[in-house]
């Protein structure tokens, strides 16, 4: 408690010189949350866009070839079908989820739906259970399609946000039916995509039934119009997709050159640019935060000097009295370790309470979403600052511990 006392009757012997000092290490920092604070809100923002789908997946469909191969003239249109999910995964690796996909009137098609009174269109899709998986769609009521609806070929469909808004408006749709082109089908759950916007709304305008259902009900044969693909862990889409391509190429008799013969998005290639994106963004803002917090701690470690050099006589007493170096040392570093800890937090409390107050305040868009300061980011700059505080004592204490007492008490 002494040396606490001696430290803060020191720190008020020029309270301006102190304040002053004070502020450049809270200006410092104060950038450094608001620099990473935002940076986290682009990084949210640049998140939400791949929102609703696994960023390890892929979707491949299949297109007419462009060039002649094998006595077959250009302008083949392919079909493929479910056998070539069993071929696929024979022939590739690192495949998690192969999903065969197939829509009622094509891609983005609309089918009237009807339920009692009201009646909508909307997308009617076949898909397998795992389908779920690859767009990582929630739950709120009922069940997804289960494997036994897809083994009997239950007559049952999972339903979209939407769908229950425009037909059954206040009412439980589970346990309803809802008749699509003269078949009717029961409701056994509602899901919801986590994308957001008008993505989600189209998302969620959509109907799943079972693949095998969807084949007998609506003579869709054995025909895919598309893949759903999720990859392995440590496998990355673009390689599996190259694969998966080769391969349907050997099988359809398609020249390996042809570069049209199927359509594809990469969920990865889009996403892994953003991610060198987040990295350089934090370090970008690191540098800047801590460039700025390092022009305040070089001002903390001046004024220390300043401090003991006006202090020179008091060192010299406490040296001919018998303290030690280490003392005088640890009083200095503490003083320094003190003065920038508190500077650095009141920055650190401004930086976050203005951030959050952002994220609060409705700044949202697509590419800026929830600025926010996480934990570890504020843990660790509460370490930078008392890791700063000591070095900026350090040199000042290493002056003071070469005063000799003697010629201390000559100075003035």
């Amino acid at each position: 408690m002494e040396l606490l006392r001696e430290i803060y009757i020191t720190l008020r012997r020029n309270p301006l010189r102190t304040l002053l000092t004070s502020f450049g290490v809270s200006w410092g920092i104060f950038m450094l949350i608001i620099i990473l604070g935002l940076g986290k809100g682009l990084e949210n923002g640049i998140q939400n866009l791949f929102a609703g789908f696994s960023t390890n997946s892929m979707f491949l469909w299949s297109r007419t070839t462009t060039l002649p191969y094998m006595g077959f003239t250009e302008g083949r249109r392919i079909e493929m079908d479910i056998e070539d999910v069993d071929y696929i995964k024979s022939r590739v690796e690192g495949i998690k989820i192969l999903a065969p996909r197939t829509q009622l009137g094509g891609h983005r098609g609309g089918n009237n739906v009807n339920y009692k009174n009201e009646s909508g269109a909307f997308g009617i899709n076949g898909d397998i259970p795992e389908i779920k998986e690859v767009y990582q769609w929630l739950i709120p009521k009922g069940r997804f399609i289960s494997e036994m609806d897809l083994k009997e070929s239950r007559k049952v469909c999972v339903i979209g946000n939407r769908v229950v808004d425009i037909l059954f408006k206040n009412i439980n749709p589970i346990g309803e039916y809802v008749e699509i082109q003269g078949v009717y089908f029961q409701v056994v759950g509602v899901y919801k995509t986590q994308s957001t916007g008008e993505r989600a709304e189209r998302d969620e305008q959509a109907i799943v039934i079972p693949f095998t259902t969807y084949q007998k009900a609506f003579n869709g044969g054995n025909k895919v119009q598309w893949f759903s693909i999720v990859c392995d862990d440590n496998y990355h889409a673009s390689e599996v997709e190259k694969e998966i391509v080769d391969a349907l190429k050997l099988k359809y008799k398609i020249h390996p050159d042809d570069p049209r013969a199927f359509g594809s998005f990469n969920a990865e290639e889009r996403f892994r640019p953003m991610q060198m994106t987040f990295l350089t963004v934090r370090v970008i803002s690191w540098f800047v935060g801590v460039m700025t917090l390092l022009a305040g701690v070089i001002g903390v470690s001046n004024i220390m000097l300043v401090t003991v050099k006006e202090r020179t006589k008091e060192i010299g007493i406490r040296r001919a009295i018998g303290a030690k170096p280490v003392n005088i040392t640890i009083q200095i570093v503490l003083e320094s370790v003190i003065m920038t800890f508190l500077a650095g937090y009141v920055g650190m409390m401004a930086g976050i309470w203005l951030v959050e107050g952002l994220g609060h305040s409705g700044m949202n868009g697509q590419m800026f979403r929830n600025p926010e300061v996480e934990i570890p980011v504020a843990v660790t700059a509460l370490v930078v600052l008392i890791i700063s505080g000591c070095l900026a004592g350090w040199l000042p204490a290493q002056r003071a511990i070469q005063i000799k007492p003697v010629d201390a008490l000559r100075a003035e």
